[in-house]
């Protein structure tokens, strides 16, 4: 195993719990600079408004304000995206495990890669403030080949840069239709990051995620190079 290809978000990060805490601290500062929402049933609106337009929608305040209040008052979206922002700080934070498994995994000699569909800027901006800039040999977003997952060509950029063979590399996600798919469709192994699992509804039963491994913590990835 020369290689290990990692997701970003709820793979190194816990993502989508940051995600939840920052709409609901925007909300609640909206709400305080003069919107008038229900606030029982604000979160979930905002949350489908999210997965209609995409998790990294730049303008997500906007489209939720002209949605809800037909116009953009911009006292009340500057305090969303303050309260979003001050609350992002302290929810940034790697997986438990993964800054000590990523120094093993560099120590045995393997390289390593994030394969995103996150823009760079925003990758680059989330590795940094997790303090990982400086453990992947390669970076691969949605900026380097203009597809995301489940399209196979983002692997294939990694695998090219980091200049090993697709049965040399391994990728670990958390989400088996993307990542698990994606990945297998150029031939490289798979785990999923069971940890990881961020839906409303239950994770695969164990072993029927379509991965060729499974990780329970970031940690289990030690095990795997070990055992390749």
């Amino acid at each position: 195993m020369k290689a290990i290809l990692s997701d970003l978000d709820n793979t190194l990060v816990d993502f989508m719990r940051m995600k939840r805490a920052c709409a609901k601290a925007a909300l609640e500062a909206m709400a305080a600079a003069g919107l008038e929402i229900d606030a029982d049933k604000a979160f979930d609106e905002l949350m489908k408004i999210y997965f209609e337009v995409g998790i990294e929608h730049d303008r997500i305040f906007q489209e939720y304000l002209q949605r809800i209040a037909k116009a953009v008052d911009y006292k009340v979206l500057a305090a969303g995206i303050i309260a979003y922002r001050k609350t992002q700080q302290g929810y940034m934070k790697p997986f438990p495990g993964v800054v000590p498994t990523l120094i093993k995994l560099k120590e045995k000699g393997v390289k390593l890669a994030v394969v995103t569909d996150a823009p760079k800027l925003k990758a680059w901006i989330r590795l940094t403030e997790l303090g990982l800039q400086d453990f992947f040999d390669v970076v691969v977003t949605f900026d380097d080949t203009g597809e995301r997952k489940p399209s196979p060509k983002p692997f294939r950029k990694a695998l090219e840069l980091l200049k090993v063979k697709p049965s040399e590399a391994l990728m670990i996600g958390d989400w088996p239709e993307r990542d698990m798919v994606s990945a297998k469709a150029v031939g490289v192994k798979t785990c999923f990051a069971r940890y990881g699992w961020q839906f409303q509804t239950p994770p695969p039963e164990k072993g029927k995620s379509g991965a060729d491994v499974e990780a329970e913590s970031v940690k289990d990835l030690l095990k795997v190079v070990e055992s390749a």
